[in-house]
């Protein structure tokens, strides 16, 4: 388990982290979210022991980082994919990270299998792809066997099959009772992955909860309806009490009601149904919603076009002068 409490971090006046309290639970994966410069890298890096907390607390089993006997026994993470020798082999690299930590040479066989790159344990990392090196780096990060896993953008460089593969990977060790943190920005991956969400923006936590509970929280549920007997359909959801939205196209929109509700309704009434269909938020959709007022760096979809959609003018030629009038001699 991963215990942080009232965790800040502050560089001169500037706060990267506001007195984080949360707790990362075994058995399940934890998503770690937050817009760009939300903090979670510092937080990341804090629970590692690379940056040191203005105050506040990080525990790994009840420890301090800084007070494990061979660290990667207990956590092992992917923070940064290129943070090794280039000019060493994939197998060296382990093989350093294993003998500095008391690991048997053998573990080094084990991971790179594990992760796909035996065919390549002998060759140079710099010569590595960037999803090569994530293997590599998840490699790394299984090496001491540990308890706690944490995983910083882990599909990053991945192909569909790599991606499919981490996914599978991070689910199966929680299955194991270990504790898996992810972060990550692609929202519909995290979807399919995590159990469990931790939110923060500008430092600040905003939410620790399931992940049906986060969308729940943080969108708009409802049912849509359409039907060749839409008014006798209006007029029996009025009579039952439900408020209903006519948002066009014959469509018709119900809140806080079950579909299994409004379909035994419209059978009773002997009424067809050509659509009655669940709609529910997407993680991204409850993300933006709830980190809508904690965004720090804020994109503009408009272009430097003039009306007409011509790029703006280019600068005048330095060789005309102010008045285009200037010539040579």
């Amino acid at each position: 388990m991963i215990e942080l409490e009232g965790l800040t971090k502050r560089y001169g006046e500037k706060v990267a982290v506001n007195n984080l309290t949360f707790a990362v639970r075994p058995g399940i994966v934890t998503g770690f979210l937050g817009p760009n410069g939300a903090g979670k890298s510092t937080t990341m890096r804090m629970m590692l022991g690379l940056d040191r907390p203005t105050s506040g607390d990080v525990r790994i089993d009840g420890q301090r980082y800084d007070r494990l006997k061979d660290p990667l026994r207990y956590i092992g993470a992917l923070l940064d994919a290129k943070a090794m020798h280039g000019g060493r082999s994939a197998f060296n690299h382990l093989l350093c990270l294993a003998q500095s930590n008391g690991i048997p040479s053998g573990r080094v066989h084990e991971v790179l299998d594990t992760v796909g790159l035996t065919s390549v344990a002998r060759k140079k990392a710099k010569g590595f792809s960037l999803g090569m090196g994530q293997r590599l780096g998840i490699a790394g990060a299984l090496l001491g066997d540990p308890r706690i896993l944490m995983f910083d953008e882990p599909v990053n460089g991945l192909d569909p099959e790599g991606i499919h593969w981490i996914r599978n990977l991070m689910k199966s060790l929680a299955a194991q009772g270990r504790t898996v943190f992810v972060s990550s920005h692609l929202m519909s991956e995290m979807a399919l992955t995590a159990d469990h969400l931790v939110v923060i923006g500008q430092g600040r936590l905003l939410a620790d909860t399931s992940m049906a509970d986060f969308i729940a929280q943080n969108s708009r549920s409802y049912v849509r309806i359409r039907s060749p007997h839409r008014e006798e359909l209006l007029d029996a959801l009025h009579r039952a009490g439900v408020t209903v939205l006519e948002v066009g196209d014959g469509v018709l929109e119900v809140d806080g009601v079950r579909s299994e509700e409004i379909g035994e309704l419209a059978a009773r009434n002997r009424l067809v149904l050509h659509e009655l269909s669940p709609q529910r938020a997407s993680l991204e959709e409850a993300f933006m919603q709830l980190t809508a007022e904690s965004v720090e760096y804020h994109a503009h979809a408009g272009t430097p076009l003039d009306p007409a959609g011509a790029p703006p003018p280019a600068p005048p030629d330095v060789r005309q002068g102010w008045g285009g009038d200037w010539k040579r001699g």
